[in-house]
């Protein structure tokens, strides 16, 4: 009796909803066959009309420590059962403009929590546009995409694709909304940026493509944004309606072409942008995403694209504008117009009931549910998700944040750095070598004004600066550093000035990147930071070297600057590079990927060889 007790129980918490036969194995190329087909098309005859519009959405899903009963985990956990919902994005919380990045453990878990409690397979996605390390501490760490064009080696965006596949299907992540196949031809332009590869049509599609072969080999999708092309808009869509004013002659020479190679690469997906584009459909109304001409007959006739198509989020201002009276037509007419995937929908609710209730009416075929919902199961077949939806947490250690793949990043971001001025009195700064030791807490360094380096960004409260100030000071003890950002940038001014009048060298770092949805989005220093740069050059320009940690136009608003160089992110490789190129401990080669509008044309960049300066420490040969 007690045995056939045992065996019952055992086979009671078999079927219990959060136990997983499921055994996790290691990622492998995506990869579509006859079995994982079959299995899609006898999955999708299986559900109902409400399971399948559940397939068709994407919500949020921050990664973090949860416990099984806390209210933020039953609320990801029912939404998506009661909503039927096929698929996450993964992000991190956030505090005001600060990301929180989480652990890849912490992670893992709650994404093989997740699968454990869903009924059918669910695909993780995120932006992981400067790699996992965008989100996730302890993972290799990339500069933004810009920084790959100033680089200008292929291979190069193929490993990064390679490596960032490999860590984010490691932690259970199997899509990238990313590469990022905007040209960046709008100096304006307040949310592409340095998240584009340049302002070369050519560049940044063999760059995109590059990036697609590396994700490929390494098992993650791959995803072209914004289609038809945000490069050329100077509003950010996050916060109201861009608009791409452009004839069609000049969307077939810039706009279009990285997304033809994207295709050509084989991209499994194109994310469709809220933007107006008046040479594609006239009607002001339309934005990209919600545009027939634009999703059915550009991309998907015209450009002969058969993967999966989904939407920017759906909860940017500029699409939910249009449907303030009824949210729940977002998704609708998004899903008409020829897209498969809806994500971040504002609120989901209102959206999936809208679906259903656009299906069971007629006004949206049962055939068109069928072929976007089959598209989505086959992906996930593709994946291997039918076999085995989690993944191995033992791994974990063995695939993230590799020894040489963090090299590997730093060294691209080495290569990136470009000098676009120089006067012949700055470079290379001289190291005063590093203090002596002392017991913990006990260190009590003196600061001087020989040498002043002013961090400006958009809150002293962030990382940004951090690395660069660590590395600095290493090199020269005695440096004296200010962190200044627009709120307090006015009332440190004196201060900031009377450093600056005194000192032999001035650094002046400025950590101006595309944030989405701040408001007044905007990648010039109009505010209490910009007139303190501007003082700064007025008072030091001979003696002051400049470095846009971000933003490479950021020069043609202080024409005055005689030493510029460009690192084209704030990432923290990003930050050392910059330091070792000051100090000439590495060679200087990187050329704009873009053109400076009335300070440096595409393909500028002033060679320097390592050299270190006499009297100096080597601190970063290694």
């Amino acid at each position: 009796m007690p045995k056939i007790l045992s065996v019952a129980l055992l086979a009671i918490v078999l079927c219990l909803p959060g136990f997983s036969k499921d055994k996790p194995k290691n990622a492998g190329p995506v990869r579509h066959t006859s079995a994982g087909e079959k299995w899609a098309e006898k999955t999708l005859h299986k559900l109902s009309v409400e399971e399948k519009v559940g397939q068709l959405f994407m919500i949020w899903c921050r990664a973090s420590f949860l416990n099984v009963e806390s209210p933020e985990y039953l609320q990801l956990r029912d939404a998506m059962q009661k909503y039927h919902v096929g698929s996450f994005a993964m992000t991190v919380h956030v505090d005001g403009p600060l990301l929180l990045r989480s652990e890849p453990f912490e992670a893992a878990e709650l994404l093989n929590r997740l699968q454990a409690d869903s009924k059918l397979p669910l695909i993780f996605a995120a932006d992981f546009e400067r790699g996992v390390a965008t989100r996730l501490m302890g993972s290799t760490s990339f500069p933004h995409a810009m920084a790959f064009g100033a680089d200008g080696k292929l291979e190069d965006a193929e490993s990064f694709g390679r490596i960032t596949a490999r860590e984010a299907r490691a932690i259970g992540v199997h899509w990238n909304f990313f590469p990022d196949a905007d040209v960046n031809s709008n100096p304006a332009n307040p949310i592409i940026n340095t998240r584009s590869f340049g302002e070369d049509p050519k560049q940044v599609g063999d760059l995109v493509a590059a990036y697609i072969k590396g994700a490929h080999e390494g098992g993650m999708l791959t995803t072209a944004k914004h289609f038809p092309g945000h490069g050329d808009t100077a509003t950010d869509s996050h916060l109201g309606v861009a608009s791409v004013n452009v004839d069609r002659t000049h969307l077939e020479s810039i706009e279009l072409p990285p997304f033809k190679e994207a295709i050509a690469a084989g991209v499994d997906s194109v994310m469709v942008a809220h933007v107006t584009v008046p040479a594609l459909d006239a009607d002001p109304n339309h934005v990209a995403t919600i545009s027939k001409n634009v999703v059915s007959d550009l991309l998907g006739r015209q450009l002969g694209f058969k993967g999966i198509v989904v939407t920017d989020a759906l909860d940017m201002a500029g699409l939910t504008h249009l449907f303030a009276n009824d949210i729940g037509r977002a998704a609708v007419e998004a899903f008409k117009a020829g897209n498969d995937l809806l994500i971040i929908p504002a609120d989901l609710p209102a959206s999936y009931e809208a679906m259903v209730k656009a299906v069971k009416s007629g006004e949206i075929s049962r055939d068109r549910l069928d072929f976007s919902a089959l598209k989505i199961l086959k992906t996930k077949a593709a994946l291997g998700l039918n076999e085995s939806r989690t993944v191995d947490l033992k791994s974990i250690a063995k695939a993230v944040g590799k020894p040489e793949d963090l090299a590997f990043g730093q060294q691209v971001a080495d290569n990136a750095v470009t000098l676009v001025r120089e006067n012949g009195k700055m470079l290379p700064l001289k190291s005063k070598g590093t203090p002596k030791g002392a017991l913990p807490y006990m260190t009590r360094e003196e600061t001087h004004n020989d040498v002043v380096a002013v961090l400006f960004s958009d809150d002293v409260r962030g990382d940004s600066g951090r690395a660069f100030a660590r590395e600095f000071h290493a090199r020269v003890p005695d440096s004296r550093i200010f962190y200044v950002d627009p709120r307090i940038a006015a009332g440190m001014s004196d201060e900031v000035l009377k450093a600056v009048d005194g000192a032999q060298t001035v650094i002046a770092a400025v950590y101006v990147i595309p944030t989405a949805g701040k408001v007044g989005n905007s990648v010039a220093m109009a505010d209490a930071t910009g007139t303190l740069l501007q003082q700064v050059v007025d008072h030091a320009a001979p003696k002051t070297t400049v470095i846009a940690m971000g933003n490479p136009y950021l020069a043609s608003d202080f024409p005055k600057i005689e030493n510029y160089i460009c690192t084209f992110s704030n990432a923290t490789v990003s930050e050392i590079a910059a330091v070792k190129a000051l100090f000439g401990e590495i060679p200087i080669r990187g050329h704009l990927p873009v053109t400076i509008p009335n300070i440096a044309q595409r393909g500028t960049g002033l060679e320097r060889p390592a050299q270190v300066a006499r009297g100096g420490t080597d601190h970063a040969q290694n």
